[in-house]
C-alpha cells in the first residue's frame, strides 16, 4: 500500500526561520522534480566581503551566499503543490510533479543565455509569463556572466523570481558558469543528468568542454565518460515517445565565426541518429536557429539577454529558420504530438513545427 505523503512534516521544515542577520536574496525555486520527489530551495546571504585598493573606498562587494534546500518525497504524480518556504508572501510558491502516464498534456519553455543586459532578461521573463504557462522550464545555460562571482546570482534570481516560483527548473551548464561550485551549490545541479516528464525523456549534457578540467587528457577522459553515460541513457529511453538532448553548445550554427568550433558536439550526431533523438535543444548563440538534419530537429534558443549575434551564414541544406532576435520557445506535448513555437518578446511567432 502506498504510504501517505507527510506534507505536514515538510511544511514544518520549510517554515524554519532565518537568523537575524541573514536575508533571502533569491527564490524560492523548485529543482530536481520527478513524479514523487522535488527540492525546494532559496538563496540566503549571510554576510558580505568588500574589497578596495584605497582605505575607505569600496570598489567591489561580494556577498556570502548559500542555498537552503528541503527535499520532498512521497508526492503524487501529476499534482500541483503549493508551499510556504520562508516567512511572508515572498516565501510562497507552487510546482507540479511529473505525470505518471504519457497521455497527460504538459507544456515546457526553452530559453537561455540570460547572463547580461538585465533589462532584456526581465523582458524575456515577462514575455514567458504573458504567453506561456509552463509545467517546467529548460534553461540552455549561461545564467550569469561569471558563475564564480557571487554578486551576480542574486540578480539572476531576482529577475527570474516570478517564473521560478511557479514552475520546475531544469538548467544546463554554460561556459559562463565556468564550472564554478556556485552553479552546483545554488541549483542542486549535477554536471549532466536526465529526467522524464510524461512520455518525454530529457538528457541534459555538460557541453562546456573547455572548463571540464585543467589539462587536455583530463578533459578528454571526462568527455568520454559523459558520452558513455549519454549512450546508456538514450538506449534505456527507447520506449519514450520523445527523446530530447539538451546542452549549451550546438553541433551546428548559422554564426560564421563559430562554425566548426564544437567538434565534440558534432561527433555526437551519429549517436543522436542511432538512438532516434527527436530534437536537440541548445543555447550559446544569442539568436534563434532551427535546423533539420537526418530526421532530427536542432533548435538553438539563446536570445535571453546576452548581446545578439548575426545569423550570417546559415548552413546549406539543413536550415529551417534563423533569426537574430531575443526569443523563447513554447513546447506543448499532448500524447504522441509535440508542438514547438518560437516567439519574440512581443509575442510574434518566429517559427513553429510539430514532432509526430
Amino acid at each position: 500500500m502506498r504510504q501517505p505523503c507527510t506534507i505536514a512534516v515538510f511544511m514544518a521544515m520549510l517554515a524554519a526561520s532565518l537568523s537575524a542577520e541573514d536575508k533571502v536574496v533569491g527564490g524560492p525555486y523548485t529543482v530536481n522534480v520527478g513524479q514523487r520527489v522535488a527540492t525546494i530551495a532559496w538563496l540566503v546571504q549571510t554576510g558580505e566581503v568588500t574589497v578596495t585598493t584605497e582605505p575607505g573606498k569600496v570598489e567591489k562587494r561580494a556577498p556570502a551566499l548559500h542555498a537552503e534546500y528541503v527535499g520532498l518525497t512521497g508526492l503524487v504524480p501529476g499534482k500541483t503543490y503549493y508551499y510556504q518556504s520562508f516567512d511572508g508572501e515572498a516565501g510562497k510558491g507552487s510546482f507540479k510533479t511529473a505525470p505518471r502516464d504519457n497521455q497527460t498534456p504538459f507544456q515546457f519553455v526553452l530559453y537561455g543565455d540570460v547572463r547580461t543586459r538585465h533589462d532584456v532578461h526581465r523582458s524575456v521573463i515577462a514575455a514567458i509569463l504573458k504567453y506561456a504557462n509552463p509545467d517546467f522550464v529548460v534553461q540552455t545555460g549561461d545564467l550569469v556572466e561569471d558563475g564564480s562571482d557571487t554578486s551576480l546570482w542574486p540578480v539572476f534570481f531576482s529577475i527570474e523570481r516570478d517564473l521560478l516560483r511557479k514552475t520546475a527548473f531544469f538548467p544546463a551548464i554554460g561556459n559562463h558558469e565556468h564550472n564554478a561550485r556556485n552553479y552546483f551549490d545554488y541549483l542542486g545541479a549535477k554536471p549532466y543528468y536526465s529526467f522524464d516528464w510524461g512520455g518525454a525523456h530529457f538528457s541534459v549534457l555538460d557541453s562546456d568542454r573547455q572548463n571540464f578540467a585543467a589539462t587536455e587528457p583530463e578533459r578528454e577522459a571526462y568527455w568520454q565518460q559523459e558520452v558513455r553515460w549519454l549512450e546508456t541513457d538514450l538506449q534505456s529511453a527507447q520506449k519514450a515517445d520523445f527523446r530530447f538532448v539538451v546542452a549549451h553548445h550546438a553541433p551546428m550554427t548559422a554564426v560564421r565565426r563559430r562554425q566548426g568550433e564544437n567538434p565534440h558536439m558534432i561527433a555526437l550526431e551519429p549517436l543522436f541518429e542511432k538512438y532516434k533523438v527527436s530534437a536537440g535543444l541548445f543555447g550559446h548563440d544569442h539568436n534563434y536557429q532551427h535546423f533539420m538534419k537526418n530526421g532530427i530537429h536542432y533548435v538553438t534558443s539563446g536570445g535571453g539577454g546576452a548581446p545578439l549575434y548575426d545569423v550570417d551564414t546559415p548552413p546549406a541544406g539543413i536550415t529551417v529558420k534563423v533569426q537574430s532576435t531575443e526569443n523563447f520557445v513554447i513546447v506543448n506535448v499532448n500524447g504522441k504530438q509535440a508542438h514547438f513555437e518560437a516567439k519574440t518578446l512581443a509575442g510574434a511567432t518566429i517559427d513553429r513545427f510539430d514532432l509526430p
